[in-house]
């Protein structure tokens, strides 16, 4: 995906630039944003919350750079204006990995989210390899979103989804080879 990608859609203009360390406050605000739910429900002061969130946002970032070392880190714009963050590993020649989409809550439900995987799938289809991405179980939207733009479920665990998107054969891929004939040529 270009690093600086404009739609041409309803979607508002979108582009990405790669993370720099100034946005480290920013990439806390979208993480934090990414579990306000789950933050309601446990009766935690802010503090607590936010001492809480800083240390799993660390323990994030800290498995990415072990698991996704050479991923794309980039700050996604809209009109401008940070809405969100997205990380993509490209370095396997046997699929295109999402590693973390996030937009911020004012930015959601504006085709952000649809606009960039849309591209991914694209890119993924160009390169004639699958899609893939984890999705937490408690993130129904984006799960919704997923299965609308044709992913299937791959595995679960207790928390994540896994699910994949792939590119379907050309008819002449689906042809019968000679081995599937039967003996009377069929």
């Amino acid at each position: 995906m270009d690093k600086e990608r404009t739609s041409q859609h309803e979607v508002p203009e979108v582009t990405l630039r790669p993370v720099t360390p100034e946005d480290d406050p920013f990439l806390f605000k979208v993480y934090r944003s990414t579990r306000a739910e789950e933050m309601a429900l446990t009766g935690w002061l802010d503090i607590e919350q936010r001492a809480f969130l800083k240390m799993q946002f660390q323990l994030q970032r800290d498995s990415y750079k072990v698991q996704f070392p050479e991923a794309e880190h980039v700050i996604i714009l809209s009109g401008g204006q940070p809405a969100g963050r997205m990380m993509v590993d490209r370095t396997r020649d046997d699929e295109l990995r999402g590693v973390d989409i996030a937009v911020l809550p004012e930015f959601r439900n504006s085709g952000i989210g649809s606009f960039l995987i849309n591209g991914l799938l694209a890119e993924a289809a160009a390169a004639g390899v699958p899609f893939r991405i984890q999705v937490e179980r408690v993130n129904h939207k984006a799960l919704r979103l997923y299965e609308r733009l044709g992913f299937a479920l791959q595995g679960e665990t207790d928390t994540h989804i896994s699910m994949e998107w792939a590119t379907k054969p050309e008819p002449s891929e689906a042809r019968p080879t000679s081995q599937n004939k039967d003996t009377n040529g069929k």
